[in-house]
C-alpha cells in the first residue's frame, strides 16, 4: 500500500461550473474554472514527485477554506475563524469536490472512480486554499472490466489475507 498524498492549491478555490454552450452548440468550460484546474494539476504533480498514480481504491478528504467576507464585522469574523460561522452559502460544497477531483485524476489516482470513500469540509479560514488528502484503501477493486489474470491475482491475494490472519 502506498502512502498518503496531499495536495495544496493555494488560492481562493474555485468551484467547478456548468459548462456553457455557444450559439453553434460547442460546449465548453468556462476559463476560469480551466485555469484552476490546471493550477491544481500542477500542485498534484508537485506532490506526487514523479510517483506513479494511486490505482487501489482510495479515501479523498477535501478541505475547502475560505476567506472570511471583508464586509463582516470583527466579532463575527472572529466567530467563523473559530468554526462558530460555516459557510452556507454558494457555491455547493459538491462543485468544489468536483473541480478538485477533476484536478488530481490520473495525476494522484489513476481515474477519479477510485475514490470509494470521501469527507468534505467547507470552513472559513484566515488563508484561503483547497486542500486534497488521498489515502489509499487496503481493498480490492471490482473484477470488472479487468484482464482475465485479474481474478487470479486477486484470488491469490484473497488467499494470502486469509493465510496472514490464519498464522495470528
Amino acid at each position: 500500500m502506498s502512502e498518503p498524498v496531499t495536495v495544496l492549491i493555494a488560492g481562493k478555490p474555485v468551484a467547478k461550473a456548468r459548462p456553457r454552450a455557444t450559439r453553434r452548440g460547442f460546449v465548453y468550460t468556462p476559463a476560469h474554472v480551466r485555469k484552476y484546474e490546471a493550477h491544481g494539476r500542477l500542485a498534484a504533480q508537485q506532490a506526487m514527485d514523479g510517483r506513479p498514480p494511486i490505482t487501489v481504491p482510495a479515501r479523498a478528504e477535501i478541505t475547502v477554506d475560505l476567506p472570511v467576507p471583508t464586509s463582516w464585522s470583527a466579532k463575527r469574523r472572529d466567530a467563523a475563524l473559530r468554526g462558530d460561522v460555516r459557510p452556507t452559502s454558494r457555491p455547493d460544497t459538491d462543485n468544489y469536490i468536483k473541480a478538485a477531483l477533476d484536478a488530481i485524476n490520473a495525476i494522484v489516482v489513476a481515474d477519479d472512480s477510485l475514490v470509494v470513500d470521501l469527507i468534505a469540509i467547507k470552513r472559513y479560514a484566515p488563508v484561503p486554499a483547497l486542500t486534497i488528502e488521498i489515502v489509499p484503501l487496503r481493498a480490492l477493486t471490482a473484477q470488472v472490466g479487468l484482464s482475465p489474470a485479474a481474478p487470479a491475482a486477486a484470488n491469490a491475494v484473497c488467499a494470502a489475507a486469509k493465510n496472514e490472519r490464519a498464522a495470528e
